[in-house]
């Protein structure tokens, strides 16, 4: 017996376990909220390396959400490509939309807020972001700089229309128990709807500012499934290229307090001005004015890769690769996949007829293989694994599937 050999099944963490909020799914999309005029459409172009949004200065700019992906920067798919040098290379993906900017009254209709509305709860995750520079050629539609009123201004519309989707909700079960004597509502109905309402009057996002239980979040899940301020929200604070070269701004601070009184989250400062003119130098193949654009933060670089990678996290994505010399792919799953589920991601043939997993992690696959464009030095080390139908695929996992065709035969 090789004593060395890990377990054959590897559980799910406990944070998996517990029931989250939303779908869950491998084909997931981040949305770019904010106010009209503060760069959404900017920060779009800036990740799907395209002009297609029309990014003018002046509200409403953007009606139809336009959508893109970007690819999702990782160092571990870089060297499995430069490893294997396969004709076709896919990595992950962070699927993207440019949401137009609301504004105060959008929960009522106005400034086309039913439809923008609608648009943010066709999305899975958010990135909130708010505009934290002065300047004079770019109109603010309040006509004036105030980070913490605008990020009232948009959490009040998004509260506002998840309060009258959970009242319509709520007046629809209780009619049908009126109509039904045999029907009765649970407890928990009631104390959730009751939880859940009081949040949304006071301006609270419900995926944040409180302990959910698990039991809750089925119950969340099962009665209102459609509330925007569910989703996970990453808040993106937008700042001048000088105060962000600086790494100071006199907003920040006022953010980050507001975030953390409305249940907290992650908050990003950077600098479209700044990425947009590394863009530029990058396009035109400026390396040296690259270098001293880069040289300005002292260490520090584009906050973009960033951005993508969180997007993905905040979703509960991850992805496994599969490595050979003709491709080397990242396929994406969400947190907790299972070996056949993993495998219809591939193909539903893939996982109807699983037989097992052959996988190694991408760590021990880089300690073991010698260079190789293979597995020998992996086996030979005992880190190549075979796993079974409740094995929980993992982050990074280098994989190949065994199943049964229809009809007969095995296929690998």
């Amino acid at each position: 017996i090789n004593n060395i050999m890990p377990p054959k099944t590897t559980k799910a963490p406990k944070d998996q376990e517990v029931p989250r909020f939303g779908r869950p799914g491998a084909n997931l999309k981040m949305g770019i909220v904010g106010l009209p005029n503060i760069g959404k459409s900017s920060l779009f172009n800036l990740l799907s390396d395209s002009a297609q949004a029309d990014a003018a200065n002046y509200p409403f700019c953007t009606i139809d959400p336009n959508t893109t992906r970007c690819a999702v920067p990782d160092k571990r798919y870089q060297k499995l490509c430069d490893i294997w040098n396969p004709p076709s290379q896919y990595p992950a993906h962070l699927h993207l939309v440019d949401i137009a900017g609301l504004i105060k009254g959008a929960s009522e209709g106005a400034g086309l807020g039913n439809a923008f509305l609608s648009h943010i709860q066709a999305v899975d995750g958010i990135f909130h972001l708010v505009r934290a520079f002065d300047s004079k050629e770019v109109t603010h539609v309040d006509d004036s700089i105030d980070p913490v009123r605008d990020l009232e201004t948009i959490t009040s519309e998004l509260c506002k229309k998840d309060l009258a989707y959970v009242l319509t909700q709520r007046d629809a079960r209780e009619k049908d128990v009126k109509k039904n004597p045999t029907m009765k509502l649970p407890p928990m109905f009631f104390s959730v709807m009751d939880k859940v309402q009081t949040m949304l009057e006071n301006n609270q996002p419900l995926a944040k500012g409180s302990e959910w239980t698990a039991p809750e979040v089925e119950k969340i899940n099962e009665l209102i499934p459609g509330c925007i301020t569910l989703k996970p929200t990453v808040y993106l604070v937008n700042c001048s290229q000088k105060s962000f070269t600086v790494g100071g701004n006199k907003y920040i601070k006022s953010i980050k307090e507001w975030v953390n009184t409305h249940g907290g989250g992650l908050v990003i400062p950077f600098s479209i001005e700044f990425e947009e003119s590394l863009a530029v130098l990058r396009k035109a193949e400026d390396v040296d004015g690259e270098k001293a654009l880069l040289a300005t933060l002292n260490g520090r670089g584009s906050v973009l890769p960033r951005l993508v990678k969180c997007g993905y996290k905040q979703l509960k994505l991850q992805y496994y690769f599969t490595a050979g010399e003709k491709e080397v792919r990242c396929w994406t799953i969400p947190e907790g996949a299972t070996a056949p589920q993993a495998a219809g991601v591939i193909h539903t043939d893939f996982e109807a007829g699983f037989i097992k997993l052959e996988c190694c992690s991408f760590d021990d696959f880089i300690a073991n293989n010698k260079g190789e464009k293979n597995m020998a030095n992996v086996k030979a080390a005992g880190k190549y694994r075979q796993e079974g139908k409740n094995y929980v695929v993992q982050d990074g996992d280098i994989c190949h599937f065994l199943f049964n065709k229809a009809g007969g035969g095995k296929k690998k």
